[in-house]
């Protein structure tokens, strides 16, 4: 956890129901200054209900929000000239172009430096389609406008609800190198996302809720560290001898079969609970029971600890591939 007086945004006990639908229950976040913060859960989890509490959309049943070191309470929208916000998806003057839409927003807000808006033109990619009306701009473009517009300000707290909707494999990488430089500047990135892929190499910190709650929050370093784990391919027939030589270092799990008739029917894969440090200790301990690896992976992953915190989650073919977003038209968590 963080020390008190070093971060950009935090709740406690933020509670929230819709109805009898409870969306929030007693979230705690600790997001520290100057980093990408990823927020993950699955659908249903609380995440939009959240975003929508910290720009002041909605407010909370119970619990305390603090933004920039201040508590943030109704009325207090003022306050959000600090904080660049895109919640769901952005909306823009379809019949205007890029450009006159940024200065649409401008002028509703804090002032902006002369020359604000052809930087961040530039800097999202639309410099080029500036004069383009948006009602012609795909909805990749109108989220890289949503994210310039959410930067007028050059807000030192940038809250972003899935910011690589829509955007092709080359948006994503530049949207990432952007969100990275902008931390690495001092600024605090909170980011709301279904990309675990994404997050994993993007975020500094983590904070993954389930039901409304808080389940785990810190370093990516430091979640992962006991996720580690080393997957190794071993004839069939030494499967048991194999498990057996590998639970003296740490617990094993046999993955399933190749399919019948491959190159590979007659080998089997086993993951060892190690940190990836540990495969050649993997390979040795093996070697010296006569069992020669066909096969040796490494790594550490964000899926396997996202899918153990939240017991598989609401909807997870949803959460893994970035879709099955809630239906803005309703209240949603």
């Amino acid at each position: 956890m963080t020390s008190p007086g070093t971060l950009a945004l935090s709740t406690r006990g933020l509670r929230k129901s819709y109805g009898s639908r409870l969306a929030l229950d007693g979230l705690d976040l600790s997001v520290p200054t100057g980093v990408v913060y990823g927020f993950l859960g699955p659908n249903g989890a609380g995440k939009t209900t959240t975003m929508r509490l910290l720009t002041g959309l909605l407010h909370p049943d119970a619990g305390a929000i603090e933004l920039l070191g201040r508590p943030f309470r109704r009325g207090d929208r003022q306050r959000l000239f600090e904080v660049g916000a895109l919640v769901e998806s952005p909306s823009f003057y379809p019949y205007l172009s890029g450009r006159a839409n940024l200065r649409s927003l401008a002028a509703a807000g804090a002032a902006v430096p002369r020359g604000r808006i052809e930087e961040l033109l530039e800097l999202v990619g639309l410099r080029e389609r500036a004069n383009d009306k948006v009602s012609g701009y795909s909805l990749g473009m109108k989220q890289r406008l949503g994210i310039a517009g959410a930067l007028l300000s050059d807000p030192r707290l940038l809250l972003l609800d899935e910011p690589a909707n829509g955007l092709d494999p080359a948006g994503i990488v530049a949207m990432r190198e952007t969100l990275r430089r902008l931390a690495a500047a001092g600024k605090t990135v909170f980011v709301s996302s279904h990309l675990l892929a994404e997050v994993q190499v993007l975020a500094d910190v983590v904070g993954i809720i389930a039901a409304g709650r808080l389940v785990r929050e810190g370093t990516l370093d430091s979640l992962l560290g006991d996720q580690g784990v080393v997957r190794v391919r071993v004839p069939a027939e030494q499967l048991g001898p194999a498990r057996s030589t590998l639970e003296s270092i740490a617990p094993v799990e046999a993955t399933e079969a190749p399919a019948a008739g491959s190159d590979a029917d007659r080998d089997r894969w086993l993951t060892v609970h190690v940190p990836p440090s540990r495969a050649a200790e993997v390979n040795r301990r093996l070697a010296e029971a006569s069992i020669f690896a066909s096969g040796l992976e490494s790594g550490t992953e964000l899926e396997q600890l996202f899918l153990e915190l939240t017991g598989g989650g609401a909807s997870i073919e949803g959460v893994m591939q970035g879709i099955g977003t809630p239906d803005a038209g309703g209240p949603v968590a």
